[in-house]
């Protein structure tokens, strides 16, 4: 069985250069917890997860409590630290290069699923050969394309 088969071909596609709020809202509206972003020419550029949101914004809990913050302290940090990364773009945060994985339509599904549970990925970009991204593939689509 081939990606094309159980793939989504309606990718949540966020442009590169936009916001960090942009990022929050789409994912917050939409339900996923990646984002494929891609340029002005839908070339696939990399992938944006909730949990990247999440993690720029942390308070480094550590620090705070050796320098004696409390909880509430903290959590000021947080949604300070949130207000200020709104408006950054969020390229510095999209996994790309090296670290990206990404199939063809015309891949094998197992060779994906595999890819899946051994990087704990949920969700994979799947590009032609030109680079444009043309959908994705989740586990819950391999799930239901191979149990049901």
């Amino acid at each position: 069985m081939k990606i094309r088969d159980l793939m989504s071909y309606n990718a949540t596609r966020i442009l590169s250069g936009a916001t960090m709020r942009q990022a929050a809202d789409l994912v917050s509206t939409t339900g996923v917890s990646d984002l494929m972003v891609v340029d002005e020419d839908n070339s696939f550029v990399g992938v944006l997860s909730e949990g990247d949101l999440i993690r720029a914004v942390m308070p480094n809990f550590h620090e705070l409590m050796r320098d004696g913050m409390s909880l509430r302290d903290a959590f000021d940090e947080f949604v300070e630290n949130g207000k200020e990364m709104a408006v950054r773009p969020i390229d510095e945060l999209v996994i790309s290069g090296d670290k990206l994985v990404k199939f063809r339509p015309d891949d094998d599904v197992l060779k994906a699923a595999g890819t899946m549970v051994a990087k704990q990925i949920r969700r994979l970009p799947v590009t032609d050969l030109g680079g444009k991204l043309v959908g994705t593939i989740s586990r819950a689509d391999v799930c239901k394309g191979i149990l049901s």
